[in-house]
Protein backbone atom coordinates (compact mmCIF):
# COMPACT_ATOMS: atom_id res chain seq x y z
CA UNK A 1 0.00 0.00 0.00
CA UNK A 2 1.62 3.46 -1.14
CA UNK A 3 2.22 5.91 1.75
CA UNK A 4 1.06 9.58 2.00
CA UNK A 5 4.23 10.99 0.26
CA UNK A 6 4.58 8.13 -2.71
CA UNK A 7 0.75 9.23 -3.78
CA UNK A 8 2.12 12.68 -3.65
CA UNK A 9 4.08 11.95 -6.79
CA UNK A 10 3.44 11.94 -10.08
CA UNK A 11 4.11 9.22 -12.07
CA UNK A 12 5.86 9.25 -15.54
CA UNK A 13 3.52 6.34 -17.13
CA UNK A 14 0.35 8.80 -16.02
CA UNK A 15 -1.70 11.09 -18.24
CA UNK A 16 0.43 14.61 -18.14
CA UNK A 17 -2.62 16.61 -18.59
CA UNK A 18 -3.29 20.19 -17.44
CA UNK A 19 -5.21 20.18 -14.55
CA UNK A 20 -8.19 22.88 -14.03
CA UNK A 21 -6.24 24.25 -11.25
CA UNK A 22 -3.13 24.95 -13.12
CA UNK A 23 -5.29 26.49 -15.79
CA UNK A 24 -7.14 28.39 -13.03
CA UNK A 25 -3.79 29.57 -11.86
CA UNK A 26 -2.54 30.82 -15.00
CA UNK A 27 -5.46 33.06 -15.17
CA UNK A 28 -4.08 34.78 -12.42
CA UNK A 29 -1.30 36.80 -14.38
CA UNK A 30 -3.56 37.57 -16.60
CA UNK A 31 -3.92 41.19 -14.55
CA UNK A 32 -0.23 40.83 -13.95
CA UNK A 33 0.72 40.88 -17.31
CA UNK A 34 -2.03 43.95 -17.89
CA UNK A 35 -0.73 45.75 -15.11
CA UNK A 36 2.83 45.58 -16.45
CA UNK A 37 1.82 47.20 -20.06
CA UNK A 38 0.44 50.29 -18.06
CA UNK A 39 3.64 50.21 -16.32
CA UNK A 40 5.68 50.88 -19.30
CA UNK A 41 2.82 52.40 -21.34
CA UNK A 42 3.29 55.43 -18.59
CA UNK A 43 6.51 55.68 -18.82
CA UNK A 44 8.21 54.83 -22.68
CA UNK A 45 12.32 55.86 -21.21
CA UNK A 46 14.55 53.43 -20.25
CA UNK A 47 13.74 53.63 -16.97
CA UNK A 48 10.50 52.61 -17.41
CA UNK A 49 11.09 49.60 -19.27
CA UNK A 50 13.95 48.43 -16.81
CA UNK A 51 11.11 48.80 -14.20
CA UNK A 52 8.92 46.70 -16.16
CA UNK A 53 11.36 43.96 -16.30
CA UNK A 54 11.94 44.13 -12.95
CA UNK A 55 8.68 43.44 -12.48
CA UNK A 56 8.24 41.02 -14.90
CA UNK A 57 10.82 38.61 -13.43
CA UNK A 58 9.69 37.67 -10.42
CA UNK A 59 6.57 37.28 -11.08
CA UNK A 60 7.25 34.96 -13.99
CA UNK A 61 9.31 32.71 -11.75
CA UNK A 62 6.43 32.08 -9.58
CA UNK A 63 4.52 30.64 -12.58
CA UNK A 64 7.89 28.66 -13.53
CA UNK A 65 8.84 27.18 -10.33
CA UNK A 66 5.00 26.14 -9.59
CA UNK A 67 4.56 24.39 -13.21
CA UNK A 68 8.19 22.26 -12.26
CA UNK A 69 5.91 21.34 -9.00
CA UNK A 70 2.80 20.45 -10.51
CA UNK A 71 5.09 18.28 -12.82
CA UNK A 72 7.13 16.51 -10.01
CA UNK A 73 3.92 16.07 -7.62
CA UNK A 74 -0.03 14.99 -8.62
CA UNK A 75 -2.31 18.11 -9.27
CA UNK A 76 -4.82 16.01 -7.97
CA UNK A 77 -3.60 16.00 -4.38
CA UNK A 78 -4.96 17.76 -1.41
CA UNK A 79 -1.07 19.17 -1.04
CA UNK A 80 -0.81 20.31 -4.45
CA UNK A 81 -4.44 21.44 -5.09
CA UNK A 82 -3.79 23.76 -1.96
CA UNK A 83 -0.45 25.01 -3.25
CA UNK A 84 -2.05 26.14 -6.52
CA UNK A 85 -5.12 27.87 -4.89
CA UNK A 86 -2.68 29.74 -2.75
CA UNK A 87 0.02 30.97 -5.44
CA UNK A 88 -3.11 31.78 -7.23
CA UNK A 89 -4.30 34.02 -5.07
CA UNK A 90 -0.38 35.02 -4.29
CA UNK A 91 -0.18 35.92 -8.38
CA UNK A 92 -3.12 38.43 -7.78
CA UNK A 93 -1.79 40.36 -5.15
CA UNK A 94 1.32 40.70 -6.69
CA UNK A 95 -0.61 41.55 -9.76
CA UNK A 96 -2.57 44.52 -7.88
CA UNK A 97 0.80 45.72 -6.76
CA UNK A 98 2.26 46.12 -9.98
CA UNK A 99 1.42 49.71 -10.60
CA UNK A 100 3.15 50.75 -7.39
CA UNK A 101 5.37 47.95 -6.92
CA UNK A 102 8.13 49.96 -6.34
CA UNK A 103 6.59 52.66 -3.90
CA UNK A 104 3.21 52.32 -1.78
CA UNK A 105 3.03 48.29 -2.30
CA UNK A 106 6.07 47.40 -2.39
CA UNK A 107 5.48 44.87 1.04
CA UNK A 108 2.29 43.45 -0.71
CA UNK A 109 4.48 42.74 -4.16
CA UNK A 110 7.47 41.00 -1.97
CA UNK A 111 5.49 39.34 0.44
CA UNK A 112 2.76 37.84 -1.92
CA UNK A 113 6.35 36.63 -3.87
CA UNK A 114 8.00 35.17 -0.57
CA UNK A 115 5.00 33.84 0.83
CA UNK A 116 4.22 31.55 -2.17
CA UNK A 117 7.99 30.31 -2.45
CA UNK A 118 7.90 29.59 1.38
CA UNK A 119 4.33 28.31 1.17
CA UNK A 120 5.28 25.69 -1.26
CA UNK A 121 8.52 24.22 1.01
CA UNK A 122 6.27 23.91 3.65
CA UNK A 123 3.31 22.10 2.32
CA UNK A 124 5.21 20.13 -0.29
CA UNK A 125 7.94 19.36 3.07
CA UNK A 126 4.90 18.31 5.07
CA UNK A 127 3.75 16.11 2.26
CA UNK A 128 6.93 14.31 1.46
CA UNK A 129 7.20 13.73 5.98
CA UNK A 130 9.65 10.36 5.52
CA UNK A 131 10.25 10.51 1.72
CA UNK A 132 14.15 10.44 0.12
CA UNK A 133 12.76 13.68 -2.05
CA UNK A 134 11.93 15.91 1.14
CA UNK A 135 15.71 16.88 1.33
CA UNK A 136 15.33 18.61 -2.43
CA UNK A 137 11.76 20.40 -1.15
CA UNK A 138 14.34 21.55 2.14
CA UNK A 139 17.33 22.73 -0.01
CA UNK A 140 14.90 25.21 -2.27
CA UNK A 141 13.04 26.43 1.17
CA UNK A 142 16.44 27.26 2.85
CA UNK A 143 17.48 29.26 -0.59
CA UNK A 144 13.88 30.98 -0.62
CA UNK A 145 14.46 31.44 3.05
CA UNK A 146 17.44 33.15 2.30
CA UNK A 147 16.62 35.35 -0.37
CA UNK A 148 13.04 36.24 1.56
CA UNK A 149 15.16 38.63 3.43
CA UNK A 150 16.62 40.55 0.62
CA UNK A 151 12.99 40.91 -0.71
CA UNK A 152 11.33 42.11 2.64
CA UNK A 153 14.17 44.28 3.70
CA UNK A 154 14.14 45.50 0.35
CA UNK A 155 10.39 45.76 0.74
CA UNK A 156 11.08 48.41 4.10
CA UNK A 157 13.87 50.07 2.72
CA UNK A 158 12.95 52.11 0.17
CA UNK A 159 16.59 53.48 -0.96
CA UNK A 160 18.20 49.94 -1.49
CA UNK A 161 14.85 47.72 -2.94
CA UNK A 162 15.68 47.87 -6.36
CA UNK A 163 19.42 46.26 -5.84
CA UNK A 164 18.11 44.37 -3.22
CA UNK A 165 15.38 42.82 -5.18
CA UNK A 166 18.04 42.38 -8.16
CA UNK A 167 20.01 40.39 -5.68
CA UNK A 168 17.47 38.32 -4.79
CA UNK A 169 16.41 37.55 -8.20
CA UNK A 170 19.82 36.73 -9.27
CA UNK A 171 20.07 34.57 -6.35
CA UNK A 172 16.66 32.35 -7.17
CA UNK A 173 17.35 32.42 -10.44
CA UNK A 174 20.97 30.52 -10.68
CA UNK A 175 19.62 27.71 -7.72
CA UNK A 176 17.97 25.56 -10.51
CA UNK A 177 21.25 25.37 -12.26
CA UNK A 178 23.42 25.03 -9.46
CA UNK A 179 21.45 22.60 -7.49
CA UNK A 180 20.22 24.20 -4.74
CA UNK A 181 23.59 23.44 -2.62
CA UNK A 182 22.77 23.41 1.06
CA UNK A 183 24.95 22.77 3.72
CA UNK A 184 24.18 19.29 5.41
CA UNK A 185 21.44 18.92 2.74
CA UNK A 186 23.85 18.57 -0.48
CA UNK A 187 22.77 19.36 -3.85
CA UNK A 188 20.00 18.18 -5.56
CA UNK A 189 21.00 15.82 -8.87
CA UNK A 190 20.03 15.46 -12.37
CA UNK A 191 17.76 12.44 -11.43
CA UNK A 192 15.43 14.91 -8.99
CA UNK A 193 15.48 17.55 -12.00
CA UNK A 194 13.95 15.72 -13.95
CA UNK A 195 10.69 17.28 -15.66
CA UNK A 196 8.48 15.75 -18.32
CA UNK A 197 9.42 17.73 -21.63
CA UNK A 198 4.89 16.88 -22.61
CA UNK A 199 3.80 18.20 -19.56
CA UNK A 200 5.97 21.33 -19.00
CA UNK A 201 5.92 22.12 -22.99
CA UNK A 202 1.88 22.01 -22.77
CA UNK A 203 2.18 24.29 -19.83
CA UNK A 204 4.79 26.81 -21.47
CA UNK A 205 2.27 27.52 -24.50
CA UNK A 206 -0.34 27.86 -22.25
CA UNK A 207 1.23 30.58 -20.56
CA UNK A 208 2.21 31.69 -23.77
CA UNK A 209 -1.47 31.77 -24.39
CA UNK A 210 -2.22 33.82 -21.58
CA UNK A 211 0.46 36.55 -22.69
CA UNK A 212 -1.24 36.85 -25.99
CA UNK A 213 -4.53 37.27 -24.74
CA UNK A 214 -3.24 40.04 -22.93
CA UNK A 215 -1.90 41.53 -26.11
CA UNK A 216 -5.77 41.01 -27.46
CA UNK A 217 -7.17 42.25 -24.50
CA UNK A 218 -5.20 45.39 -24.68
CA UNK A 219 -5.76 46.35 -28.20
CA UNK A 220 -9.62 45.79 -27.60
CA UNK A 221 -10.11 47.92 -24.84
CA UNK A 222 -7.90 50.79 -26.47
CA UNK A 223 -10.17 50.53 -29.89
CA UNK A 224 -13.72 50.38 -27.45
CA UNK A 225 -11.97 53.84 -25.94
CA UNK A 226 -11.67 55.18 -29.36
CA UNK A 227 -13.81 57.18 -31.41
CA UNK A 228 -14.75 55.50 -34.76
CA UNK A 229 -12.36 55.88 -37.10
CA UNK A 230 -10.49 54.29 -39.91
CA UNK A 231 -6.92 54.95 -38.48
CA UNK A 232 -8.39 53.18 -35.09
CA UNK A 233 -9.93 50.28 -36.73
CA UNK A 234 -6.76 49.62 -39.07
CA UNK A 235 -4.48 49.81 -36.10
CA UNK A 236 -6.63 47.61 -34.25
CA UNK A 237 -6.67 44.76 -37.16
CA UNK A 238 -3.01 44.97 -37.21
CA UNK A 239 -2.67 44.66 -33.27
CA UNK A 240 -5.21 41.19 -33.98
CA UNK A 241 -2.41 40.18 -37.24
CA UNK A 242 0.02 40.54 -34.78
CA UNK A 243 -0.73 38.48 -32.06
CA UNK A 244 -1.71 35.94 -34.86
CA UNK A 245 2.18 35.63 -36.11
CA UNK A 246 3.30 35.52 -32.92
CA UNK A 247 1.39 32.84 -32.51
CA UNK A 248 2.66 31.08 -35.61
CA UNK A 249 6.23 31.88 -34.98
CA UNK A 250 6.02 30.84 -31.34
CA UNK A 251 4.78 27.31 -32.05
CA UNK A 252 6.37 26.40 -35.78
CA UNK A 253 8.69 24.78 -36.35
CA UNK A 254 10.71 24.50 -32.90
CA UNK A 255 7.66 24.36 -31.07
CA UNK A 256 6.78 20.61 -31.75
CA UNK A 257 10.62 19.81 -30.89
CA UNK A 258 10.59 21.41 -27.65
CA UNK A 259 9.13 18.56 -25.46
CA UNK A 260 11.67 15.79 -27.01
CA UNK A 261 14.71 18.26 -26.53
CA UNK A 262 13.58 18.78 -22.45
CA UNK A 263 13.31 14.81 -22.14
CA UNK A 264 16.35 14.12 -23.84
CA UNK A 265 18.73 17.25 -21.96
CA UNK A 266 19.71 18.01 -18.59
CA UNK A 267 16.78 19.63 -16.91
CA UNK A 268 19.00 21.85 -14.23
CA UNK A 269 20.29 23.27 -17.76
CA UNK A 270 17.87 22.92 -20.62
CA UNK A 271 14.36 23.43 -18.64
CA UNK A 272 15.85 26.38 -17.06
CA UNK A 273 17.47 28.01 -20.26
CA UNK A 274 13.55 27.74 -21.70
CA UNK A 275 11.98 29.34 -18.99
CA UNK A 276 14.85 32.45 -19.42
CA UNK A 277 14.01 32.82 -22.82
CA UNK A 278 9.71 32.79 -22.11
CA UNK A 279 10.79 35.72 -19.99
CA UNK A 280 12.30 37.32 -22.65
CA UNK A 281 9.43 36.50 -24.49
CA UNK A 282 6.38 37.48 -22.87
CA UNK A 283 8.45 41.08 -22.08
CA UNK A 284 8.26 41.52 -25.86
CA UNK A 285 4.78 40.26 -26.14
CA UNK A 286 4.39 43.06 -23.00
CA UNK A 287 5.66 45.73 -24.94
CA UNK A 288 4.08 44.71 -28.77
CA UNK A 289 0.98 45.46 -26.44
CA UNK A 290 1.51 48.68 -25.61
CA UNK A 291 2.97 49.44 -29.05
CA UNK A 292 -0.46 48.55 -30.59
CA UNK A 293 -1.94 50.24 -28.36
CA UNK A 294 -0.10 53.81 -29.28
CA UNK A 295 -1.39 52.94 -32.40
CA UNK A 296 -5.02 52.32 -31.83
CA UNK A 297 -5.17 55.78 -29.61
CA UNK A 298 -3.28 57.84 -31.91
CA UNK A 299 -2.65 56.16 -35.12
CA UNK A 300 -2.06 59.33 -37.18
CA UNK A 301 0.42 60.88 -34.33
CA UNK A 302 3.88 61.02 -35.35
CA UNK A 303 6.16 58.51 -33.81
CA UNK A 304 8.30 59.53 -30.99
CA UNK A 305 11.42 57.94 -30.06
CA UNK A 306 9.50 56.59 -26.87
CA UNK A 307 6.81 54.97 -29.31
CA UNK A 308 9.65 53.75 -31.78
CA UNK A 309 11.63 52.35 -29.28
CA UNK A 310 9.13 50.51 -26.95
CA UNK A 311 7.19 49.32 -30.69
CA UNK A 312 10.50 48.19 -32.17
CA UNK A 313 11.53 46.40 -29.13
CA UNK A 314 8.45 44.17 -28.11
CA UNK A 315 8.59 41.95 -31.40
CA UNK A 316 12.80 42.23 -31.35
CA UNK A 317 12.68 41.07 -27.81
CA UNK A 318 10.49 38.10 -29.01
CA UNK A 319 12.49 37.33 -31.61
CA UNK A 320 15.52 37.39 -30.10
CA UNK A 321 13.60 34.70 -27.43
CA UNK A 322 12.31 32.98 -29.98
CA UNK A 323 15.58 32.16 -32.19
CA UNK A 324 17.26 31.37 -29.17
CA UNK A 325 14.96 28.99 -28.67
CA UNK A 326 15.17 27.65 -31.72
CA UNK A 327 18.81 27.86 -31.62
CA UNK A 328 18.99 25.79 -28.10
CA UNK A 329 16.78 23.51 -29.70
CA UNK A 330 18.21 22.61 -33.24
CA UNK A 331 21.82 23.99 -32.41
CA UNK A 332 21.81 26.36 -34.99
CA UNK A 333 19.21 30.13 -35.98
CA UNK A 334 16.44 29.81 -37.80
CA UNK A 335 17.49 32.76 -40.41
CA UNK A 336 13.74 33.93 -40.93
CA UNK A 337 14.05 34.79 -37.35
CA UNK A 338 17.36 36.40 -37.59
CA UNK A 339 16.72 38.34 -40.83
CA UNK A 340 13.61 39.81 -38.83
CA UNK A 341 15.63 40.56 -35.54
CA UNK A 342 18.10 42.71 -37.48
CA UNK A 343 15.58 44.53 -39.71
CA UNK A 344 12.86 45.47 -36.98
CA UNK A 345 14.88 47.85 -35.53
CA UNK A 346 15.65 49.54 -38.56
CA UNK A 347 12.38 49.49 -40.09
CA UNK A 348 10.67 50.89 -36.96
CA UNK A 349 13.47 53.72 -36.78
CA UNK A 350 12.90 54.53 -40.37
CA UNK A 351 9.23 55.25 -39.24
CA UNK A 352 10.37 57.89 -36.67
CA UNK A 353 8.08 61.07 -37.03
CA UNK A 354 5.44 58.88 -39.15
CA UNK A 355 2.38 58.60 -37.91
CA UNK A 356 2.06 55.71 -35.23
CA UNK A 357 -0.13 53.57 -37.69
CA UNK A 358 2.86 53.39 -40.29
CA UNK A 359 5.01 52.37 -37.96
CA UNK A 360 2.62 49.78 -36.81
CA UNK A 361 2.23 48.46 -40.02
CA UNK A 362 6.38 48.05 -41.24
CA UNK A 363 6.99 46.26 -37.95
CA UNK A 364 3.91 43.73 -38.14
CA UNK A 365 4.93 43.34 -42.58
CA UNK A 366 8.77 42.12 -40.75
CA UNK A 367 6.89 39.39 -38.70
CA UNK A 368 4.49 38.52 -40.98
CA UNK A 369 7.74 37.70 -43.29
CA UNK A 370 9.41 35.70 -40.96
CA UNK A 371 6.41 33.92 -40.40
CA UNK A 372 5.66 33.04 -43.97
CA UNK A 373 9.18 31.82 -44.50
CA UNK A 374 9.55 30.09 -41.04
CA UNK A 375 6.63 28.25 -42.51
CA UNK A 376 7.47 26.97 -45.52
CA UNK A 377 10.26 24.98 -43.91
CA UNK A 378 12.15 26.07 -46.63
CA UNK A 379 14.81 27.82 -43.95
CA UNK A 380 13.76 25.59 -41.04
CA UNK A 381 17.00 24.04 -38.88
CA UNK A 382 17.26 20.47 -39.93
CA UNK A 383 16.82 17.36 -37.97
CA UNK A 384 20.21 16.13 -36.51
CA UNK A 385 18.91 12.44 -35.81
CA UNK A 386 18.37 13.64 -32.26
CA UNK A 387 15.04 15.36 -32.33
Amino acid sequence: MESRSERLLRRRQDPMRTSFLELLFDLSFVLALNQLSNVLSADLTVVGALRTMLLLAPIFWIWLTITWSTDWYDPGTGAVRALLVGSALGSLLMGAAVPEALDGRALMFAGAYVAIHLGRGLIIGAALRGHPLRRRTLRVLVWYGATSVPWLVGAFVPAVRAPLWLLALAVDFVGPRLGWPTPRLGRTGQDELRLSGRHLTERFQQIFIISLGELVLSAGLSYVETAPDPGATAAFLLGFAVAVLIGLLYVTPAGVALGPAIDRAAPSRFAVTVGYLHIVMIAGVVATAVGIELAIAHPTAPAGMGAVVVTGTGPTLFLAGRMLLSAAIHRRFSWPQLAALLAMPAVAVATLDRPLLVLAAATTSVLFLAAALDHTGFFAPRSTGQD
